[in-house]
């Protein structure tokens, strides 16, 4: 089993200059834990999670003035999706994260969670006890 036979390839993507606000809004229509963001200044995609706009609401930030750029975790990992799942799972556990872009070449293709490691494992039996 590989990444792209369970990654989202629907990306949500926003710019850094997105507010907290925007970024969690847009999560929330999309019903995604993650965004992944592009930046013309940066060497490779950044990502903002649920987390970080979490983090942020927690520290008492004003997330209509707080920016992606300010609060993402930039250079995110990137996996590649003929990645075996196991090797992606290995590099989330490692990270310590649950969202890994999926990169061809400098072109973003998708978004990996723990969740669509999970639903791939379930529905082929591949769980303990299934």
């Amino acid at each position: 089993m590989h990444v792209r036979d369970a990654m989202s390839p629907t990306v949500l993507v926003i710019g850094p200059t997105h507010t907290l606000r925007q970024a969690a809004r847009l999560m929330a229509e999309r019903k995604v834990g993650a965004a992944v963001v592009l930046d013309p200044d940066a060497d490779g995609p950044g990502i903002l999670t649920e987390r970080d706009v979490l983090e942020a609401v927690a520290k008492g930030q004003d997330v209509e003035v707080e920016v992606a750029a300010d609060h993402l975790t930039p250079d995110a990992v990137t996996a590649m999706p003929d990645w075996d799942l196991g090797r992606a799972a290995t590099a989330m556990v490692h990270g310590g994260f649950r969202h890994l872009v999926v990169c061809e070449g400098s072109d973003v293709v998708g978004v990996l969670s723990v969740r669509d490691i999970v639903r791939v494992f379930s529905m082929n039996g591949q769980l303990a006890g299934a």
